[in-house]
């Protein structure tokens, strides 16, 4: 794999950190602020939408600077709204800094995708954009558990001060490694916005949604469920969530894998055993050993979705991708969105902090059912009409017998 794979995965790894580690602290932020944890779940749903707005605005904005540096400016407004949210003095400002660092999200791994899989051959495409992500995902088992542990120990504030370093290193390391790769001849806006006229493009992204939502709708509020309800103590999330990016790493390099060679499969298996899996931690949840593995098998399943959806986008979005793949990774964000939010309704309502996996079961299974609508279009699509068949072959002249 080339090196510009290397510092691509190390940008993801910052952005991974700082997207994650807000989920082991929102006690510490709730406290500090003196808000409710269902509030303090705002800085998870700020910076989702943050990043659905970013993605495509950052995207368009950058459709005349070279990638290279698009790239470099991206981690460089990544780091001023992590500093931000390190010397906020209120609820408020922390929320603006974590939008600000959003803006950047979607772009740069939407951004990136296209450049990793612009340094491959055609055939490896999806393990390159695999790759990429395994920066998000390694950050799953380094940063946010290290963060955590600092933010609980030493201060939340230093845990983003350190994501803040974090992004000026994803920065050098694109300035030095990542090539200057030409753009496309002809593609303009027009071209990247035809896109979103792709049936298929628009039912991937809907599966990204409701798909990555499940998982969020879990993990989200994964330190107050894990500390009420399985028994664990605080210190104990940390490790938690290893285990969940663990799992995140190994189902990233899966669904990498077969993304290659079989695509919708995947998506099959992975969402409908996601959907099984939320469903069952409702129960899992009462018992330690139990809840640890089905952390794990969350972060695998939801994982194993990401190369396969992300490349399901960029085959179907054609000559022009940059834009539909950096709106896929809006898709991710808004489902973090809509499930962190759907979460902390359920919560509120009463109905326990375990409530919020019902929610997102039924947004996975949602996703497989759309995954099989996906399939069964396309499968038509690529069924001849009979008057296109007939017109075929009266175009054909006629054999000569001897």
């Amino acid at each position: 794999m080339p090196l510009a794979l290397l510092a691509l995965a190390i940008g993801a790894f910052g952005i991974g950190t700082t997207e994650f580690v807000i989920m082991g602290l929102l006690p510490e932020v709730a406290g500090d602020f003196g808000v409710s944890i269902p509030t303090a779940g705002l800085l998870v749903t700020g910076y989702a939408l943050g990043v659905v707005l970013g993605a495509p605005l950052m995207t368009v904005l950058g459709t005349k600077v070279p990638r290279k540096r698009m790239l470099m400016l991206l981690m460089a407004l990544f780091v001023a709204g992590n500093l931000v949210s390190a010397v906020a003095p209120s609820f408020a400002v922390m929320l603006i800094g974590r939008v600000v660092a959003s803006l950047a999200h979607g772009a740069f791994f939407g951004i990136g995708s296209v450049v990793a899989a612009e340094l491959v051959a055609p055939s490896k495409k999806a393990g390159a954009i695999a790759m990429m992500f395994t920066g998000l995902t390694v950050a799953n088992v380094v940063g946010v558990p290290l963060g955590t542990l600092v933010g609980q120990h030493v201060g939340w504030r230093v845990t983003f001060a350190i994501v803040a370093a974090l992004g000026v290193v994803g920065l050098a390391g694109i300035a030095r490694l990542v090539p200057e790769l030409p753009k496309p001849e002809g593609v303009r806006l027009r071209h990247e916005l035809a896109a979103f006229k792709n049936t298929q493009v628009l039912l991937a992204m809907a599966m990204t949604v409701l798909g990555f939502g499940g998982v969020f709708a879990a993990i989200t509020y994964i330190a107050p469920m894990m500390t009420h309800v399985a028994g664990f103590a605080d210190s104990s999330v940390t490790w938690l969530l290893v285990l969940f990016g663990l799992g995140m790493v190994g189902g990233n390099l899966v669904g990498g894998r077969f993304a290659d060679r079989a695509l919708m499969p995947m998506l099959y298996v992975s969402l409908g055993a996601l959907a099984v899996v939320l469903a069952l931690f409702t129960v899992t949840a009462h018992n330690k050993i139990a809840a640890a593995v089905t952390v794990a098998l969350i972060g695998a399943l939801g994982f194993a979705t990401v190369p396969p959806l992300q490349k399901r986008v960029l085959d179907q979005a054609h000559g022009a991708p940059t834009l539909a793949s950096a709106v896929n990774i809006g898709a991710f964000n808004l489902g973090n969105a809509l499930s962190a939010w759907l979460g902390g309704m359920v919560i509120a309502a009463g109905f326990g902090y375990t409530s919020p996996n019902w929610v997102g079961a039924a947004l996975a299974a949602a996703a497989l059912v759309l995954a099989f609508l996906s399939a069964a279009l396309e499968r038509r699509d690529a069924v001849p009409s009979p008057a296109a068949t007939d017109g075929a072959r009266a175009a054909r002249p006629e054999s000569v017998h001897p």
